[in-house]
């Protein structure tokens, strides 16, 4: 039995090649696998865990269908869909995991994080993360009716487009002093994080040893997915077909 981690597929109802590619991954990938991790952005954005559209609901039921066959399904807050909450959590039959969580894999004490929180040079993010992780500024959102809501998501969208559109790329990738203060702090020698859609697998040597942070990539025109299994770990991607 294998345990997978993905994470960045955003998906969304304006991409339905990429929602098929997950179902067929749940169904042949993740077929004989006993966990599943998602480590944000699994949707390109959540408003809200009383939304019901079709698209919401077809989801929901292929996670449901994964779960109930026994296999476990964690979820981690992305950039994007920071408002998932308990409830859909219950509905899909998942655990919601803080960001940062800690866990054992293949013989060693593992980070997993989103990867955002590192991304410590791109000031004007870090101060948005700030404001959109505050329980008031959730619950002000939260209060509003469903169709403000997608309206905010869709602003809100739009302007981190055009932000990210004029800022340097490596502002937008994680700050190494900040990912050995984590690692660090956590007591950890490998970290797993997606959000830069930069998947690799780097080796980081300190003075004490040599760790690894490997970075899952987004779901655009390939899939990718990190496996483990017998303590064998591969990065793997596939060509997703429109």
């Amino acid at each position: 039995m294998s345990t997978l981690f993905i994470s960045d597929l955003h998906l969304d109802e304006s991409r339905p090649e990429i929602t098929r590619a997950f179902f067929s991954f749940l169904k042949t990938t993740a077929s004989d696998a006993s966990d599943l991790y998602i480590l944000g952005d699994f949707f390109e954005s959540w408003v809200g865990d009383d939304d019901e559209s079709p698209f919401i609901n077809s989801v929901k039921q292929a996670l449901k269908d994964f779960t109930d066959r026994g296999a476990s399904l964690y979820f981690m807050h992305g950039n994007r869909d920071f408002l998932i909450g308990d409830t859909f959590c219950r509905d899909v039959g998942a655990e919601l995991l803080p960001d940062p969580s800690v866990i054992s894999l293949a013989g060693e004490q593992t980070l997993l994080m989103h990867g955002d929180s590192l991304c410590t040079d791109d000031q004007d993010y870090m101060q948005f993360r700030k404001m959109a992780r505050d329980p008031l500024w959730q619950q002000d959102a939260l209060s509003k009716s469903l169709a403000e809501r997608r309206a905010i998501a869709k602003h809100m969208r739009m302007v981190s487009g055009e932000s990210n559109s004029n800022k340097a790329t490596d502002i937008m990738d994680v700050n190494a002093s900040a990912v050995n203060a984590e690692m660090a702090k956590h007591g950890c020698t490998r970290l797993i994080h997606g959000h830069t859609h930069r998947p690799n697998r780097h080796s980081i040597t300190t003075t004490k040893e040599i760790t690894e942070r490997i970075v899952l990539g987004d779901w655009d025109h390939q899939l990718w997915y990190l496996k483990v299994d017998n303590n064998e770990i591969s990065l793997n991607s596939a060509t997703i077909v429109s």
